[in-house]
C-alpha cells in the first residue's frame, strides 16, 4: 500500500477569503492530496489547512501553495494574534499509514530544501527533523517572531538550516519538520482580560511547569469581546484533551470566571475523543472497537 502523510501547513492570512482560496486551490487540483480541511481566522489571523496524500503529490503541492502564500502575504502588514515569523508560518508533516517518522522527516527536508532553493527563503527545520537541539521546540525558533527576527537571523546560532541568512523581504521566513499528530485545541473564558488568559496559560504549560506535552497561549478575540487559552497538545496520548480542559476551568475559578466554550483547529484523530468520553462518562472497559463506525471501516 501506498505510504500516506498528514501535512498541516499554516499561514498567516485569516481575513481575505479570496487570498485563503488561492492559497488552497493547489491542494484542491493536485491528483494523490486529499484536501480534509481549512480553516481561517480573523483575530489570530491565520490560516491551517489540514491534508493527507503520497510524499511526491504533498511535495508537488505544497510547494505550489507556498509559492502563491509568498506572492500574496506580506508580513510587512501582517497583524494577527497568533505568534508568527513568516508569510507561510510552518509546515509539520507526520506519517499516517505505512510511513514511519524516519520517512516524514525525508520528506520535511526535501521540502524545505527546494523552498529555499525555488523561493530564496530562510528555513528552519524542528520536531524530528530538527538538526539542533534547541530548534526542536518551534516555540523557541519562533520567540522574537518576525519583527524580531531581523536581528536574530544574523547570529551565528540561527543561522537558518537551508537558505539565506536574512528574512525574506515580505515573506519572512518558514518552518518546516516532522512530528506526532498535534491538536489545536482552544478555550473560551467569559472574560476579555487578556492577562488572566496569559496567566493561566502559564500555569497549565509544560514549559513553565503545567502540563507535558502542552504549549499555551492567551489569545484576544476582538470581535467576540473574549478571551481565549490556545493550546497546542502535541501528545495527546500522553496528555488528554480533557485533562487540560479542567485545569483552564481549576485556574479560572481563582479568577472568578467561567469557560464558554472549547474549539478545535483543523481536524484530530478519535482516540484523542475517546479518552474524553470515557473521563466524562465513566466508561468502564471502553474498547475502540466498541465505535461503530470503527468496525465498519475494519475491512475497507
Amino acid at each position: 500500500m501506498t505510504e500516506l502523510f498528514e501535512c498541516i501547513p499554516n499561514y498567516s492570512e485569516g481575513r481575505d477569503q479570496n487570498k485563503i482560496e488561492k492559497i488552497v486551490r493547489p491542494f484542491k487540483i493536485t491528483k494523490g492530496v486529499k484536501l480534509l480541511d481549512y480553516s481561517a481566522d480573523k483575530d489570530h489571523n491565520r490560516l491551517v489547512v489540514t491534508l493527507l496524500g503520497n510524499a511526491q503529490a504533498l511535495k508537488k503541492s505544497v510547494l505550489k501553495s507556498v509559492e502563491i502564500g509568498i506572492d500574496l502575504i506580506d508580513m510587512n502588514e501582517h497583524k494577527g494574534e497568533h505568534p508568527r515569523m513568516g508569510a507561510v508560518d510552518v509546515i509539520p508533516f507526520t506519517p499516517v499509514r505505512n510511513a514511519k517518522m524516519e520517512d516524514a522527516v525525508i520528506l520535511a527536508k526535501e521540502v524545505a530544501k527546494n523552498c529555499a532553493k525555488l523561493y530564496n527563503l530562510p528555513i528552519y527545520l524542528y520536531e524530528e527533523a530538527a538538526n539542533f537541539e534547541q530548534r526542536k521546540n518551534l516555540a523557541n525558533i519562533r520567540k522574537g517572531e518576525y519583527e524580531g527576527f531581523f536581528k536574530k537571523i544574523k547570529k551565528e546560532e540561527w543561522k537558518p538550516d537551508f537558505g539565506p541568512q536574512k528574512l525574506h523581504p515580505t515573506a519572512g521566513a518558514t518552518v518546516i519538520g516532522a512530528r506526532m499528530p498535534l491538536v489545536a485545541f482552544n478555550i473560551n473564558l467569559d472574560t476579555d482580560n487578556l492577562k488572566i488568559a496569559n496567566k493561566i496559560a502559564k500555569k497549565i504549560r509544560h514549559s513553565n511547569g503545567g502540563l507535558r506535552y502542552v504549549k499555551a497561549i492567551g489569545i484576544n478575540l476582538k470581535e467576540r469581546n473574549i478571551v481565549q487559552v490556545s493550546m497546542n497538545m502535541t501528545d495527546y496520548t500522553k496528555t488528554s484533551l480533557y485533562q487540560s480542559f479542567e485545569m483552564v476551568k481549576f485556574e479560572a475559578k481563582r479568577y472568578g470566571i467561567n469557560i464558554l466554550g472549547s474549539e478545535l483547529i483543523g481536524l484530530l484523530p478519535a482516540t484523542a475523543l475517546f479518552d474524553v468520553a470515557e473521563y466524562y462518562l465513566g466508561l468502564e472497559g471502553f474498547q475502540k472497537e466498541q465505535v461503530m463506525e470503527n468496525r465498519l471501516l475494519e475491512d475497507i
